[in-house]
């Protein structure tokens, strides 16, 4: 089963650079999306069913913001919108499959870049975040958080940690939610396959050749429970996939 995380900062942009081709010919069997950045009525679901997807969106209250999707060619058994916690959800923040005792969701972690106050936002978001992980974790044992993070954990994540120490989703309060997080019970996969593996990266700045000179930041992450832990045979990175400022990053499980 093979599942990818892409933040494609805008459906409808990617859709014009080859994402329906690209996922045609990718064939993952569940495809979370974040910064959809779209309504339900701007969303082109018959393209994508007929390419075999099933869509599942959660948008945002404000129009051309945020907003989250599944897409997936097996049916899943039950689709939870959202969290239950209107603060997040009038921002579609997150959405989740079940399909039989696997469950996977799709999110999209706020940014703290604008100033002060949205980083004061995502760090009440983080540590909300994180109980309802570990409380959803409890009761789906094989549960798969893939999405945007919006935080590099350690200094192999980023191209250049000295200057970035003072800069949103590097900030020292950040990389130690990260790690709590971990502590709590889940497992980064990209990691836990490859431990030392450098220059490994899913987002890049549009800003002085970024991507082309290989300086980003991985910030997005396929996280997973001890139940799926056994079941991972493959962690990977599509950096040459260009739909968007992000590139896919997913797993292989049995």
């Amino acid at each position: 089963m093979k599942i990818i995380t892409y933040n494609v900062n805008g459906l409808r942009s990617a859709l014009s650079k080859g994402f329906t081709e690209w996922l045609e010919a990718e064939q993952p069997d569940v495809i979370c999306i974040q910064e959809t950045k779209a309504q339900p009525d701007q969303i082109p679901t018959l393209e994508l069913e007929a390419l075999g997807y099933k869509s599942y969106f959660f948008s945002a209250e404000k129009k051309g913001y945020s907003g989250v999707g599944i897409l997936t060619r097996i049916t899943p058994d039950h689709v939870e919108y959202g969290m239950d916690m209107p603060v997040y959800d009038r921002e579609g923040r997150f959405i989740r499959a079940d399909y039989g005792d696997l469950s996977i969701a799709s999110i999209y972690h706020p940014s703290g870049t604008s100033g002060d106050e949205r980083q004061a936002f995502k760090m009440t978001w983080l540590e909300d975040f994180r109980h309802y992980a570990v409380k959803l974790a409890k009761k789906h044992k094989k549960l798969i958080l893939c999405g945007d993070y919006n935080i590099c954990h350690t200094p192999i994540d980023i191209h250049d940690p000295i200057r970035n120490a003072d800069s949103s989703g590097f900030l020292p309060e950040e990389r130690e939610w990260m790690t709590l997080f971990l502590r709590s019970g889940f497992t980064d996969s990209f990691r836990y396959l490859h431990p030392e593996e450098r220059n490994q990266y899913t987002w890049w700045s549009f800003r002085a050749n970024a991507r082309t000179n290989n300086k980003g930041w991985r910030i997005d992450y396929c996280m997973i429970t001890p139940d799926v832990v056994p079941l991972l045979q493959e962690a990977f990175i599509l950096p040459k996939i260009k739909h968007s400022d992000h590139c896919p990053t997913g797993i292989i499980i049995r």
